[in-house]
């Protein structure tokens, strides 16, 4: 894969957070996604590559909708026939967090993740335990080790206290005991309504003011989390919740056949060539909201890849044709 699909991607995640954008604080999430999905879909097939979507909107419908297994890029369409272009397996999430969308809330991205043919897993829609933390502590916790263990090492690799710790949860009803054993700690919390994505990318950013997530979540933002640690040279520990047959039989469908193994960063995106792709739809901690103005449009966007190892936040003006752009800093 092409390093230089980077601004490929970009432009789709760019277009993603623009349609959503439009929607934000009217209260309709199903409409924020669909608009996001739309937009994703149609700027996808002018990208360069011969993609397959592995994780996506679920199965097919009647519409496109970036399902699991679609193909997508140029290769897919008239023009790409009988040309050969990179293989490239895509997760895409084209609105993460649509509830903080609909309500105008904080940390709202439209968000995708590619790699080589085979390089993500095909995580089940299942629900996954997660352990997220930066670079100087993911050698020293456990997925299974307790919560105050888990936190009175990480304090040691930052060489400070406990009681200066924040920890991102997910504020669910399944995580009151977590809450209760984060707090005995010293520990400082913030409770989240969506988004442990851009929480998890926090997480491995020096300076965001976030040291760990803890917590269970979607597996799907499981492998999008990873690909963005491979890139932070952060870390994401772990495992999926199967709780009944139905959810064993949907993991052997996708070639899991260890419910119980603890992943990796380099398990659950285990590419070469990994490219993470991130625009703000609402103002967040690592970058700005969509901003209308009338000339035009301004995104806030994060762009890493593996190789080259490279981290890139991009602000870019989309100018309307035939108008005379006015730049405010």
């Amino acid at each position: 894969m092409d390093s230089d699909l980077s601004l490929d991607f970009l432009s789709v995640v760019e277009q993603a957070a623009i349609a959503c954008a439009h929607t934000m604080g009217q209260g309709d999430r199903h409409k924020a996604d669909q608009v996001a999905v739309e937009a994703m879909r149609r700027c996808m097939d002018s990208v360069p590559i011969d993609g397959t979507i592995v994780i996506g909107e679920g199965e097919r419908d009647e519409a496109p909708m970036l399902f699991i297994g679609e193909k997508v890029g140029i290769a897919q369409r008239p023009e790409g026939k009988g040309i050969s272009f990179p293989k490239v397996d895509i997760a895409v999430d084209p609105l993460e967090g649509t509830n903080l969308c609909a309500t105008g809330a904080p940390n709202a991205l439209a968000v995708l993740a590619a790699s080589d043919e085979g390089g993500l897993l095909h995580a089940p829609d299942l629900y996954m335990e997660k352990l997220v933390v930066g670079p100087s502590s993911k050698n020293a916790v456990s997925l299974d080790a307790p919560v105050g263990e888990n936190l009175r090492a990480i304090a040691r690799c930052l060489e400070r206290d406990v009681e200066d710790l924040v920890v991102v949860v997910l504020d669910r009803e399944r995580h009151i005991q977590l809450i209760e054993d984060i707090r005995a700690t010293g520990a400082r919390i913030r409770l989240i309504g969506d988004g442990d994505l851009s929480a998890g990318i926090a997480a491995a950013v020096v300076g965001s003011g976030v040291h760990a997530v803890m917590g269970t979540g979607g597996a799907p933002e499981g492998v999008l989390t990873a690909a963005a640690m491979r890139c932070l040279n952060g870390e994401i520990f772990a495992r999926l919740v199967v709780r009944k047959p139905k959810d064993e039989e949907r993991s052997r469908a996708m070639g899991i056949t260890d419910p119980k193994r603890i992943y990796t960063s380099m398990d659950l995106a285990s590419g070469e060539n990994i490219i993470f792709a991130a625009t703000g739809v609402t103002d967040g901690a690592l970058m700005k909201g969509v901003r209308f103005f009338g000339d035009g449009v301004r995104t806030s966007s994060l762009i890493m890849q593996s190789k080259p190892a490279r981290i890139r936040f991009i602000d870019t003006i989309h100018v309307e044709q035939s108008r005379v752009v006015r730049v405010r800093f």
